[in-house]
């Protein structure tokens, strides 16, 4: 072999090893840096009409939810009162629910309050999060009795 070849194959290979290590390194930051680019908040004009059930509704017989409960999986029975503050999902240490399951992610999801009700949201987890069967896209509203599923655990609100 030529001097020459021997140096586009050493180029080569060095151009395959930083292509792996930048994608490594992004794949890294998009785990750790989830949740920020998902905004949250009262939905514009906007989004309002486009999705009416983001608009908080005058409805009193609506029951309040006053507690999180899981149904299904290695939690079963584990009961958390809801406060004020958002309630993240996931297996992180840093969780507030701290989920036994291998089909969870670090920081997987996060129910939160808004008015009167609760949303839950998807952190751009790997196996996605379930809302009464249906994987979420963005953030939705949770009534009270309606199954949240994350890998093999299942929560709900209760009353």
């Amino acid at each position: 072999m030529s001097e020459l070849t021997v140096t586009l194959l050493r180029y080569g290979f060095l151009l395959l090893v930083w292509i792996l290590v930048i994608s490594t390194v992004s794949a890294l930051r998009r785990d750790l840096v989830v949740g920020q680019r998902n905004k949250t908040g009262t939905p514009s004009p906007r989004q309002a009409r486009k999705h009416p059930e983001l608009v908080e509704e005058p409805a009193p017989s609506r029951p309040q939810a006053r507690r999180l409960v899981v149904t299904e999986g290695p939690l079963t029975g584990t009961t958390l009162d809801l406060a004020s503050s958002p309630i993240l999902l996931g297996r992180a240490q840093e969780a507030t629910l701290v989920l036994e399951d291998d089909y969870a992610s670090g920081r997987h999801a996060r129910l939160f309050p808004q008015g009167s009700r609760w949303f839950i949201e998807d952190l751009g987890s790997t196996n996605g999060t379930y809302l009464a069967g249906n994987q979420l896209t963005r953030a939705l509203p949770v009534d009270p009795g309606v199954p949240i599923r994350i890998g093999k655990t299942v929560i709900e609100l209760r009353p």
